[in-house]
């Protein structure tokens, strides 16, 4: 398929840059078979089923975002993957200016670069404690398409990180999880519908355009994953007993895509992976999906168009910016059910 054949216009002011308040107050796009529905995120243990669990990614977003300079030029770089304790690889701005050997300075936070690939640079740094010295020094990575038309302030340090948030190592939000409230939660439970966790490191690859002109030509970044043996067992078990799968967000379904075995068993899984799920995937893992609007042409809005259908969701996409929602990572969310031919 043509990369173009997932391209539609959206006009900016559909560009959410600030999150609704209580977050569950969001509005919720559900698209079944059968037609549209408009609801808000609060509706959602009514749309649900006693008997389904609800699987959400416990990745923490890290200050991922340094501001630094080599020598007198001026240098921006994301993190994006882990290396090890004091190594990450990274997208740097302008990558021109660093080269192998050269040391960056972060407002204090030194690294040397180890190694560089186009716009992509190795980095290792001085300290032993990054964590601390990213909250000192970093930057919450929000979106380019936030980022761009506001600077990124201290609110942004609690509405960039979902309710689930508890293993660092994220450079973007998996931005479904960031609707959820502790009432919704509780409504959840209430409803009999079950909760469990995994994790899915996502990196700003994630952000990265789509250059090649056909889908195949396209090779995505890795992230790490775990599906730990006890999400598993619960996941497979609520299957046995009937209830569904419900991924909440793009990245919670690709990693149960890695993990589920043939015959829809989610099997325990700790690795990278780096699936790319486009229309023909059979959806072995995920029975619902729960995610916010995607970007034009990205590899999350074919990820959407696998899961229920491009034609559906090129009307869905339609429907949602004719009645005003708000789009991308603090923007509303669509309930997702699958197409015939996607499972």
């Amino acid at each position: 398929m043509e990369i173009a054949d997932f391209d539609f216009e959206l006009p900016p002011e559909r560009i959410a840059l600030r999150p609704v308040r209580p977050r569950d107050a969001a509005r919720l796009l559900v698209v079944r078979r059968e037609g549209l529905d408009d609801r808000r995120i609060s509706d959602l243990p009514d749309l649900l089923a006693p008997g389904d669990i609800l699987v959400s990614n416990d990745t923490r977003v890290i200050p991922a975002r340094l501001l630094g300079r080599r020598g007198a030029a001026r240098v921006e770089v994301t993190l994006h993957r882990r290396v090890d304790a004091r190594t990450w690889r990274a997208f740097a701005r302008p990558a021109k200016r660093c080269r192998v050997g050269d040391r960056i300075d972060f407002d204090g936070l030194g690294a040397e670069v180890l190694a560089r690939e186009g716009g992509e640079v190795t980095l290792r740094f001085a300290t032993g404690d990054l964590a601390a010295a990213l909250e000192a020094h970093g930057v919450m990575p929000l979106p380019p398409y936030i980022a761009a038309r506001r600077p990124v302030d201290a609110a942004d340090r609690a509405d960039y990180q979902t309710i689930f948030a508890a293993r660092e190592g994220a450079v973007a939000a998996p931005t479904a999880g960031l609707h959820f409230t502790p009432d919704l939660l509780d409504a959840l439970t209430a409803r009999g519908v079950a909760q469990a966790r995994l994790t899915l490191h996502v990196g700003a690859g994630t952000f990265l355009p789509v250059t090649a002109d056909r889908i195949e030509d396209h090779r995505m970044h890795a992230e790490w994953g775990e599906v730990g043996a006890e999400t598993a067992a619960a996941l497979n078990a609520a299957r046995a007993a009937g209830g569904r799968i419900v991924a909440v967000g793009t990245t919670a379904a690709r990693l149960l895509e890695t993990a589920a075995d043939a015959r829809g068993r989610i099997r325990p899984f700790r690795g990278e992976t780096d699936i790319f799920i486009t229309p023909g995937h059979r959806f072995r893992g995920v029975d619902l999906l729960l995610t916010n609007f995607h970007l034009p042409r990205s590899t999350l809005f074919m990820l959407v168009s696998a899961f229920s259908g491009l034609g559906r969701m090129k009307a869905a996409y339609a429907h949602a910016i004719a009645a005003g929602y708000r789009f991308y990572s603090y923007g509303d969310a669509c309930l997702l059910f699958p197409a015939e031919d996607a499972r």
